[in-house]
Parts: structure tokens; sequence; C-alpha cells
């Protein structure tokens, strides 16, 4: 495509990125195409700024059933917004657990073997939490339980982590009609149990460091993570690490698989350019290329069937952990209108069960409450 020239303008992410892009859509500075996570295009959707991408997929220049359903079907699901699909997926990226080789092997766990449900998980993490000079304080912990205000920016980033373990027990988080949300179920009360179990055994009041220096430090033996973070961790030459899937619930496996989509905006000049840029990066091909390079996962499911890609995989067994997880990742559905605030009731709940010591059932059922009076408004 030598008639088309891509400038790239890098801004923040999260929150700031969506008021960055409504205060270029209310004043007509809306760029061509954003990188957006897909929590917030039900914003930009509302906002009527970005196109269906049925307008560009149905068109002479689109894409076959094929090549759609040869996406990853929950990384569909996660840009889809009132039945209508707003934007496709650049990357993908899951969730797994990373874990300390060495520290394994001197408490008697076999680095080979990872725990693979959740009792494993919290016994392997029990006997990883070490109080190494009977002061009373653990001075190497466990597995992190990601705990986090929900007043802060980190919010969403503890409700992703949660997730999964309220899939593992066989839960959603709201029913398909989306006029009722289901974390509060007996699966989400198993979910925060465990959590708010292991976030008083393993010591996290005391728990103060990034996680990652934690991690480089051997102060901290496993950890949930992503794929996106797999270069920080190679920088750790000093920890013999490696990655596992996410431990199985009392239901099944699942993890978080999800990304961050490319949605083309109304006021853009160029709006059959932006489809040709979204078109090609979503080639296999390029798609290969990009994981390889930058350690994102891909999108299509094709992908994984090409020898070049199985032969990269095979160099680089922490990106294959992650890969190897896509067939039971699953997508957040999205939540009509109310994404940003029931993120934020269930990030409340989370805090009050673990740093309050409330009880899982009752701030669940609190949560619910909330979420379900906004959702009655938008019926």
């Amino acid at each position: 495509h030598p008639g088309i020239e891509i400038k790239a303008q890098y801004v923040p992410t999260g929150d700031a990125l969506v008021q960055k892009l409504i205060t270029a859509i209310q004043s007509q500075t809306a760029p061509d195409i954003a990188w957006v996570h897909a929590d917030f295009l039900d914003k930009l959707a509302q906002a009527r700024a970005i196109y269906k991408m049925a307008e560009f997929i149905s068109g002479p220049e689109g894409l076959s059933n094929e090549e759609l359903n040869d996406i990853f079907p929950p990384l569909l699901q996660a840009a889809t917004w009132c039945d209508t699909l707003y934007a496709l997926p650049m990357e993908a990226t899951s969730l797994a657990l990373l874990y300390n080789k060495e520290l394994f092997r001197q408490a008697g766990l076999d680095p080979d073997h990872p725990p693979k449900n959740w009792q494993e998980l919290r016994e392997f993490a029990k006997k990883l939490t070490l109080d190494k000079n009977g002061d009373g304080k653990f001075e190497q912990h466990g597995f992190l339980v990601p705990v986090f205000p929900a007043s802060g920016d980190l919010n969403i980033w503890m409700v992703l982590q949660w997730t999964p373990f309220l899939w593992q027990a066989g839960g959603a988080e709201i029913n398909a009609a989306q006029t009722q949300v289901l974390f509060n179920s007996e699966a989400g009360v198993q979910a925060l149990t465990l959590w708010k179990n292991m976030y008083d055994e393993l010591g996290m009041r005391t728990f103060s460091m990034a996680h990652d220096m934690a991690f480089a430090s051997q102060r901290l033996a496993m950890v949930l993570d992503g794929p996106w973070n797999l270069p920080r961790y190679r920088e750790m030459n000093n920890v013999d690490w490696a990655v596992a899937p996410l431990p199985a619930g009392p239901a099944q496996r699942a993890t978080y698989l999800a990304g961050e989509h490319l949605a083309i905006f109304k006021q853009s000049k160029h709006p059959q350019a932006a489809w040709q840029f979204v078109k090609w990066i979503i080639q296999p091909e390029v798609q290969a290329s990009f994981s390889m390079k930058s350690g994102y996962l891909p999108v299509r499911r094709s992908v994984l069937e090409m020898k070049e890609y199985q032969d990269f995989l095979a160099t680089d067994p922490a990106l294959k952990a992650f890969v190897d997880q896509m067939n039971w990742g699953q997508a957040r559905g999205a939540i009509d209108n109310h994404r940003v605030e029931i993120n934020r009731f269930l990030a409340e709940a989370i805090e009050k069960a673990t740093l309050g010591k409330m009880d899982p059932k009752t701030v669940l059922d609190e949560a619910a409450a909330k979420s379900n009076k906004l959702l009655q408004k938008q019926q």
C-alpha cells in the first residue's frame, strides 16, 4: 500500500485515552483510527463516533465469512455493542501464571509441575510464603492476590484478573439479555472467597512492592500476568522462571482472552484507507510476524497452524504457554452503556471482601443491586 502512510500518535491508555478521544470528537479532530481496549468501545459507539464494521466487512474490499470466522470468537464478542460489531482486534492478550522455579525447589515443590487447580494454588502459595527471620512479617510471598483500590486507575486490572476465577467456578458476569448481572452467584462467591482467604493467608496486607520488582527480587513466587510483560521478565537474569496455564477451578479451565481493537472514526477523511490498514494488520502472515516481534498473541486461529509460527513457539516456551490457553479463553461480554460503572461496583466488592474483611456474598449482592439498577434504567 505505497499510497497509504500511517502517522502514529502515542497517548496514555485507559480512561485517559477515552477522554482524549471524546474531546477530539467534540472538537471535530478525531483520528482516522484508534487502538482501543474493548472495555471502552461502548463509549465511542454510544457517541456514534465510530463506524459499524459491517459497513466495511460486507463491502467489495471486505472480509469473507471464512476470514471472519478465523478470528477467535471472544475477540469479536468483546467488540460487540448492542449486537453490532464496532471494531476488529489488532492483537490478543491473556492471563497466565508466572512462577519462580528456584523458589519452588527450595519449598520442596516440583518446578515442572506448577499448580493445576485452585486447591494446589492455595497449598503451593502457603508453602511459598515465608517469615524467614521470625519477626512475624513475611519476607517472601507465595502468590500475589491482585487487590488495588477500587477508586484508582487499576480497578479495571483487578476486575480483569478476578473474572477468570468467576468463569473457572462456572459463573458468568451478566445474562445474555443484559438485564441482570450474575457475578453474585454461588460461583462468584466461591471465587471471591478464594481471593479473600488467600489475601489473609499470604500476608497481602503488608505487601507493598510492585509485582515485577517483587518477582525480580525473588520475594514473590507466583503472579498473574500477560504476554505484554514478558520482555520485563526476560530482563530478570537472576530469576529462573516459567509460565503455566491458569489453574483450573471447580468447574472448568478458563482465562481472560481479549486485547485492543482498531476502531474507525466517522470523522475520518480517509475511511477506506483506514479499512485497508485494519484489513492488512489482521492478515495471518502479518499477525504471525507481529506476534513474533511484539509478544502479543495472534487474533487469527489459522496462525497457530502455520509452521513458521509453530517453529517460533518451540523457541519461546513462555509465549507458547499463553498461546496454548487461547482455545479456552473467554471475553468479558460487552455491557451496553455501563461497563465502566459496573467495573467500579465489582472492584468495590472485591476491595471490601479482601481489605475490609466483609462477607463475599454480602458485598457481591450489593454490587449486583447497584449494577442491576443501572441495567433496568436502560431498558
